[in-house]
């Protein structure tokens, strides 16, 4: 009686992920859907390849070089009847594994062995150009304001290198 009893405490881990890896790498000569290529390099404007039929400041740009999106949130989307797969939304990058909901701007991704780093700068709106894919026309299911845990995100370029599907993606800093 005089011996405390060991407490065992079970603790639920809600830290968000912060390790994943690239699903798809996708580029085209401007306009979705963007197709796979097996790599690509990364350059400060964007990825090697890659070109956007209405540029700066729609498209592109220095804040704007990378898109990228998430594959649960591809298959979240497509669960609502949308269609929905890599490439189709214009993203550059599909990720898997990462906690999308918990990525904020300013978060730094380091992508492969090849030292690619970027950072988060904003949500990607969707535009109309994307109306096609969703039942009714209602491409604001990726909107931020309405879905910020399935929205797009677009990022700079902080050192240009190499990226493929497989490579490591790890959330390296964060607000």
């Amino acid at each position: 009686m005089g011996r405390r009893s060991g407490i065992i405490r079970v603790m639920n881990d809600r830290s968000p992920r912060r390790v994943g890896r690239v699903h798809q790498v996708s580029v085209s000569p401007g306009g979705v859907p963007k197709l796979a290529v097996p790599r690509a390099h990364v350059h400060r404007l964007g990825l090697e390849g890659d070109g956007h039929r209405e540029p700066e400041p729609i498209h592109g740009g220095v804040d704007a070089a990378v898109s990228l999106y998430s594959l649960e949130a591809i298959a979240r989307v497509a669960a609502d009847g949308h269609t929905a797969f890599p490439g189709a939304y214009g993203e550059n990058l599909t990720l898997e594994g990462l906690d999308w909901a918990s990525l904020r701007a300013g978060d730094r991704l380091a992508i492969g062995a090849g030292g690619l780093a970027i950072e988060l700068t904003k949500n990607a709106s969707p535009c109309t150009t994307l109306r096609h894919y969703f039942v009714d026309g209602r491409f604001a299911r990726i909107s931020q304001k309405v879905h910020p845990e399935d929205a797009r995100w677009y990022a700079r370029v902080l050192v240009e290198g190499p990226v493929a599907p497989g490579d490591r993606v790890e959330v390296t800093s964060v607000d």
